[in-house]
């Protein structure tokens, strides 16, 4: 069994290729920004995706250890002077926290609009955003083997419990699927519902199975595992235990898909990965591949075709190609919104229909997915064209809306509507603050 090696803060400076290619000032950025935003790796990671030769540009190195620019100049200069002054730890976190909070740590008001109830208690660990859909966050999944760069997750790693969803009552979490009939998924989020122990895992979902949900149709993991642990289904000692799981769920009459995040065609290379998609597949299971685009990672039209094909080639389905979120790093990452599109349309042109299951550009934004369709001309105006792929309201699906064009918009609230109209179609319900996601809905609290 292979071993599993974790790097974090603590430990970085130990990573071998750290102390033969990094400088010193490199090293220092590391851990600024890794005082603000989660930092984790792991030996698998490290020794076997990354290029250490290239660094600086390699994609899986960016996306698993901070770079200096990931913090606004202000903030890396306050989390610096604090640590080169001998702040005690608990004087670090207070100025970590200060900046976090800067941040937008929970975008699409998802603290405040998507947390549901059952008999008067608050479910902490689920959100209900749209109507088929609940998302469950269980308490021993709020973790990951390495942390992406991007993740607009982080502050559920960071250690400020009262931005963190978890729980553990599963009894609650079948108590508000019998009450919304509804709901046909359940998706294992988190951090990486994966990480858990399998005997942890196989009781969640021995719960869902004998409770005998009639609208419970499918349990899905969103995971990074298949990326950056992929021994997780192929060497772990209880990998064997996991698929098992995943093959009596399927005879129970419940579909199993995992959302796996793959963000470059580097993570796709190694016999380990490709090995743990066969084994997954082999149980009945499918694996749907989702990543945003992100500059400095895959902002290239070449990277996404090949990752897609190469995908398809293993048997996954390219499903979502997301707008990077508007927390954390987003300035860093962020491609402009006509950018992303043509990058979605080249790499869309490169490949045959069967890898043409991807959606996108998506911007999971506080209304819904919001789709760009394109940028086109109507009666003499440059415009957006958008739909929303989900909503709050589900009436808003596939309804086409148009936005004013901006060549420098990075998220819908950059954007305005077109042809001289006050709002979009949707804001009597859900209104946008320009530049600040927002508002009060009017829909059913089941939607919220």
């Amino acid at each position: 069994m292979e071993k599993y090696q974790a790097f974090t803060l603590r430990n970085f400076r130990s990573i071998p290729q750290i102390d033969q290619y990094l400088s010193e000032e490199e090293r220092f950025a590391i851990e600024v920004v890794g005082n603000v935003l989660p930092f984790k790796a792991n030996n698998y990671v490290v020794d076997q995706l990354i290029n250490w030769d290239n660094y600086k540009e390699d994609p899986i190195y960016i996306l698993t250890f901070p770079q200096k620019d990931m913090l606004e100049k202000d903030h890396f200069d306050e989390m610096a002077m604090a640590i080169k002054g001998g702040a005690s730890k608990s004087e670090l976190k207070l100025v970590a926290n200060k900046i976090r909070l800067e941040l937008n740590p929970h975008p699409a008001g998802q603290l405040e609009k998507n947390v549901p109830m059952v008999d008067d208690i608050r479910l902490t660990g689920v959100q209900h955003k749209y109507r088929e859909t609940m998302l469950f966050f269980p308490s021993q999944g709020q973790t990951c083997h390495a942390y992406c760069t991007f993740c607009f997750r982080w502050p559920q790693f960071v250690g400020m419990n009262e931005l963190k969803f978890a729980m553990r009552d599963v009894e609650l979490i079948i108590a508000y699927l019998r009450e919304h009939p509804n709901v046909t998924d359940i998706l294992f989020t988190g951090g990486d519902p994966l990480i858990m122990k399998t005997k942890i895992i196989e009781s969640y979902v021995d719960a869902l199975i004998d409770a005998k949900i009639p609208n419970l149709k499918t349990i899905r993991f969103g995971t990074k595992a298949l990326g950056y642990w992929p021994q997780r289904f192929t060497k772990d000692a209880d990998a064997d235990q996991l698929l098992r799981v995943f093959e009596k769920a399927k005879k129970a009459g419940i579909h199993i898909a995992l959302m796996a995040h793959f963000n470059h065609p580097q993570e796709l290379q190694t016999e380990e990965v490709k090995l743990a998609i066969d084994r997954v597949l082999n149980t009945g299971s499918v694996i749907r591949s989702q990543s945003p685009v992100m500059r400095g990672i895959n902002d290239n039209a070449d990277a996404w075709a090949t990752m897609w094909q190469q995908q398809v080639e293993l048997g996954c389905v390219p499903y979502y190609f997301f707008v990077a979120r508007d927390t954390g790093a987003q300035d860093y990452f962020a491609v402009e919104l006509e950018r992303a599109w043509r990058i979605f349309r080249n790499a869309y042109q490169k490949v045959s229909g069967v890898a043409r299951t991807v959606r996108g550009p998506s911007m999971s934004a506080g209304p819904g997915k919001v789709h760009i369709v394109g940028v086109s001309e109507v009666n003499g105006e440059k415009v957006f064209v958008l739909q929303f792929l989900q909503g709050r309201n589900p009436d808003w699906v596939c309804r086409p809306f148009f936005a004013k064009y901006d060549p420098k918009a990075i998220w819908l609230d950059d954007l305005y509507p077109a042809f001289g109209e006050e709002q979009f179609f949707f804001e009597n319900e859900y209104k946008i603050n320009r530049k600040k996601m927002s508002g009060t809905s009017r829909l059913e609290p089941e939607l919220i």
